[in-house]
This record gives C-alpha cells, structure tokens and sequence, in this order.
C-alpha cells in the first residue's frame, strides 16, 4: 500500500471526525443556549413579579444582564463553530469579540468593592490588550481584504 494513499486516507478519516465533533458541539451549544434563555427568562418574571413588583434591584439586574451577556457569549460561540465547520477557519475577530463580551460580563457582575487596586489595574489592562487586538485586527481586514472576500470575517 502506497504511503501517499493512507495519508489521504488518514486525512479523510480525521476531517470526517472533526466535522462530526464540531457538529456535535454545535448541537450541544445551541441546547445550553436554549436553556440559559430560558433560564433567563425565569429570573426576568420572577424578578418582575415578586415585590416590589415591577421594579428590578441592583442585583435583581446585575444577575440579569449577567445571564444576557452568557446567552450573547453563546451565541457568538455557535457563530464561531459554524464558521470553523463551513470555512475551517476561526475568526479572529469574532473570538476577540467573544473574548470582550465575556469581560464585560465579568465586569459588570464584579463586585470591586471587595478588590484591591492591583487587580482592577489587571482587569483594565486584559480590557486594553482585547480592544486594542479587536481594533488591529479589523483594520487589517478592512485594509487587505477591500473590495474582496477574504474569508476572515469582518
């Protein structure tokens, strides 16, 4: 048997099973996605309807728009797994926006009064260096990929 015939064989084999297990996990995200909606909207009736009714604390909201950004986070990880399995490319600048999405949510669900200074100063910093790539990384797909589909999404 030829050397060059079971690469391609091997190759076959593996693009198949990669195809399956991100098809798999696709299915399975969008089922997490599902039930944290879901999730979500049982913490939203619940908030509103026990008293005071219709009025939402702060930590009422705070878990809210945590679940919110989660569900977004979701999202953006189907968006990222069906790029890879139609393009078998990953994103880079989905996954930078993921990344900051997840931050935000970190964020806002934070409670900084029981943090030192340092650590806030970390926080701002991964904020800087997620911005700062997402920026780069746009710029240089509107620059290269002008006027042509480059594949990278922009």
């Amino acid at each position: 048997m030829n050397t060059n015939d079971s690469s391609n064989k091997l190759l076959t084999f593996l693009g198949r099973f990669e195809r399956i297990i991100v098809t798999a996990l696709i299915c399975m995200m969008i089922l997490v996605i599902l039930l944290s909606t879901v999730e979500l909207g049982w913490v939203i009736i619940q908030d509103v309807f026990t008293y005071p009714l219709f009025l939402l604390e702060i930590d009422e909201l705070l878990d809210i728009f945590g679940l919110f950004l989660l569900v977004l986070i979701g999202i953006e990880l189907v968006y990222t797994l069906r790029a890879y399995l139609t393009d078998s490319e990953v994103h880079v600048e989905v996954v930078f926006a993921m990344a900051l999405i997840a931050v935000a949510r970190k964020v806002i669900i934070l409670d900084v009064k029981n943090l030192d200074g340092l650590t806030l100063v970390g926080i701002a910093a991964v904020i800087v260096a997620l911005s700062g790539g997402y920026y780069f990384v746009g710029r240089f797909i509107r620059e290269v990929c002008a006027g042509k589909q480059c594949g990278m999404g922009s």
